[in-house]
């Protein structure tokens, strides 16, 4: 059973009344991963968000230090990384990359389409 998520405050809440309404659970979704840890430093926090080095491109973006705590964030950063959180995070699909249809993993154990190098004469 997941938790209820708390309503944002502050600036984040009004990102969230900026934002059209089928936009407001996503934003709802990062806000919460977000302000989990709010003494946390930014840097990893949107490591954990965003792939690869989207979260250090974002901060550098804003002008922003990876040590910056996230209740230090003004309306239109919130804005600007929901933006990007939308853009590099994967849209919601029916599967998992790597499992099978019947949400197994492959029965080989590589990626799918991937095989293992063969070992000749062992």
């Amino acid at each position: 059973m997941s938790r209820p998520t708390r309503a944002p405050a502050g600036p984040a809440a009004d990102a969230r009344a900026a934002l059209p309404e089928s936009d407001a659970a996503h934003f709802d979704r990062l806000c919460s991963a977000v302000l989990a840890s709010p003494s946390a430093p930014l840097g990893p926090l949107l490591r954990a968000q965003l792939p690869g080095t989207a979260g250090v491109r974002w901060l550098r973006q804003e002008g922003l230090a990876p040590t910056t705590r996230p209740t230090a964030l003004t309306t239109a950063q919130w804005l600007s990384l929901f933006e990007c959180w939308s853009r590099t995070s994967p849209a919601p699909g029916p599967g998992v990359p790597g499992r099978t249809r019947d949400g197994r993993p492959s029965t080989h154990g590589h990626a799918p389409g991937a095989t293992a190098i063969p070992r000749w004469g062992s």
